[in-house]
């Protein structure tokens, strides 16, 4: 498995997997709910917008020469605390034919040698409360629970 870094010419595999992702989100919260309606509706610039900035990175996640899924890493950084310099995995997704094959770990597992090579101290990703999956694979990729983000509809 290999992290191969995203260019123009993948944002249309990048706006699939990411249609993909979303909208297996929304079954977890009214407020996941996408307004497209399949994965040719979602704009391209989001992720065109990524290839120039400084902070974010989009990689494909590539097995044997095809592509399985994505990731988008995002700098940051903490001033005021010891544990001050962050990778934030925004999105990890592995299609799901893919799964349970050891891939999701394998890319965490390369996005903790990216940190350490950009000077990090530590890692850090979300995902949705109700989503067990997720929380269980996390944990087991020795993530641990630090902070819990509350939401509010205002209609």
């Amino acid at each position: 498995m290999e992290l191969v870094e995203a260019t123009v010419d993948d944002l249309d595999a990048l706006a699939d997997r990411w249609y993909s992702l979303a909208k297996s989100m929304e079954s977890y919260d009214e407020l996941n709910q996408l307004v497209y309606t399949d994965a040719d509706d979602v704009p391209k610039e989001g992720f065109r917008n990524h290839l120039d900035a400084e902070e974010i990175t989009d990689y494909l996640v590539v097995h044997e020469n095809e592509t399985i899924g994505y990731v988008i890493l995002r700098e940051g950084h903490h001033p005021s605390r010891q544990y001050s310099h962050y990778l934030r995995i925004v999105d990890l997704h592995i299609d799901e034919d893919r799964r349970n094959s050891g891939h999701g770990t394998a890319v965490v597992d390369r996005v903790k040698e990216i940190a350490r090579d950009r000077g990090c101290d530590h890692l850090k990703v979300s995902c949705e409360w109700e989503n067990e999956d997720a929380r269980r694979f996390y944990r087991g990729t020795d993530f641990r629970p630090k902070q819990v983000e509350y939401a509010q509809p205002l209609n």
